[in-house]
């Protein structure tokens, strides 16, 4: 398990060197999902297709909704939408969560498959912890930048 994991930081080292960040964040989140929750190799075989799948059906997801709803509400501010235009904003919002949440049992249930229901909880708050991670690297950079 350790070997994959010293792998996977050794890929994503030399992506970080070559490609762009979102090729970094990749690897590096691999990295760190493959070892919080010490997938064994077959595991992680069987996990991997799985994840990507649902995380590119996510990722499409927002960027769907930074497209519909976001950029209405940069564009022209909150303050410049009608009523009825904000409330077709607001059905949009709440149908693209709802839309999430189907993704998210979609890949439970996929996931139980191959995966123990301790793990798939783990993921969850490895997930949540990466993103925080993230968080934190990004405000350090932005204060070495000021």
């Amino acid at each position: 398990m350790k070997k994959i994991v010293l792998i996977l930081f050794l890929v994503s080292t030399g992506l970080y060197a070559q490609r762009p960040n979102q090729d970094r964040m990749k690897a590096f989140k691999t990295a760190y999902l493959t070892e919080q929750l010490d997938l064994t190799s077959s595991e992680a075989e069987k996990f991997w297709p799985i994840y990507n799948y649902f995380d590119n059906k996510l990722k499409s997801l927002r960027k769907k909704e930074r497209s519909e709803v976001f950029s209405k509400v940069r564009n022209g501010g909150i303050e410049a939408l009608t009523d009825s235009e904000a409330i077709a904003l607001i059905d949009k919002m709440l149908e693209m969560k709802t839309t999430e949440l189907q993704y998210r049992k979609e890949l439970v249930k996929d996931l139980l498959k191959v995966l123990s229901p301790k793990k798939i909880i783990k993921l969850n708050r490895a997930e949540e912890e990466f993103k925080k991670m993230l968080l934190e690297r990004l405000k350090q950079h932005r204060g070495k930048r000021n």
